[in-house]
């Protein structure tokens, strides 16, 4: 799957393209690449694509992103690492520093909505294929008002709802999955998640979730625009091309691996 990504034919990036985010790095480029062509397959409309560099990106590979994804906006390390010490400089916000540090799934939300530009951001998982036109996601991208999220297909915020909202003192929804998130960037009050990481873990320790627990917590009790379960599937179990999104997670991983990704070979 990796050696084919380099052959699939480019994506256009367009300057006035509905906007869509990706955090991703040297070990998952392949898998955003798969995501934007499987989309490209699908949809008609005008993307403009946001790379998010996770750190691990060198100048070289900046070259082989503008070569698959033309005219794309990428965010590198430097980029991100001078807007953080203006928007979350380390002496006021030390543990949400602390925690891109060892747990990158939090750059998701801070290295995405530090930037300005796009108040309302829609962020993609890389290991995510389209099957069929999201016209849910497009409408939404057209005139975003509220969150808009998928759901899981079980609950993992690896913390208790009672311990989230009593931080929030807000009704947390239920089964959100964070791998079609979107959020507006002002919404977001860092100080109140600076104090929901340190007291989320002093409570209940770390977990693999907690940037799934956090979104959780951002989108709180506001009304939202919540994706059909028939058609974004979290965890599929078989390759079926009658839905429109299928999220690889868990189990789902192998069908991805042996399976999914040839299928967008083929389409090509």
């Amino acid at each position: 799957m990796e050696r084919n990504s380099l052959n699939l034919p480019p994506v256009k990036s367009y300057e006035d393209g509905f906007p869509i985010y990706f955090l991703t790095g040297k070990k998952y480029l392949y898998q955003t690449l798969f995501c934007i062509q499987s989309l490209n397959q699908v949809s008609s409309e005008k993307f403009k694509f946001y790379i998010v560099d996770d750190g691990s990106f060198k100048k070289h590979d900046f070259i082989l992103i503008q070569k698959m994804l033309p005219n794309c906006v990428i965010y590198d390390k430097s980029t991100i690492e001078k807007r953080l010490s203006e928007i979350l400089p380390p002496e006021s916000f030390p543990y949400l520093n602390y925690k891109r540090t060892v747990y990158p799934h939090i750059k998701k939300i801070t290295d995405v909505h530090i930037f300005a530009e796009n108040e309302w951001k829609l962020v993609l998982d890389s290991d995510m294929l389209f099957w069929k036109n999201p016209s849910d996601i497009v409408k939404w991208l057209k005139s975003p008002q509220r969150p808009l999220y998928m759901l899981d297909c079980q609950e993992s915020y690896g913390y208790t709802k009672e311990l989230m909202e009593s931080l929030t003192q807000e009704k947390i929804q239920p089964l959100i999955n964070v791998g079609v998130i979107g959020m507006a960037s002002q919404s977001i009050n860092w100080n109140n998640l600076e104090k929901w990481c340190i007291n989320l873990e002093k409570a209940e320790k770390t977990t693999y979730f907690l940037e799934q627990a956090l979104s959780a917590m951002l989108i709180g009790s506001k009304e939202s625009t919540i994706l059909n379960t028939n058609n974004y599937v979290v965890n599929p179990k078989q390759i079926s091309e009658f839905d429109v999104l299928h999220h690889y997670v868990d189990t789902s991983k192998e069908i991805y691996f042996k399976q999914a990704w040839r299928k967008i070979i083929e389409l090509n």
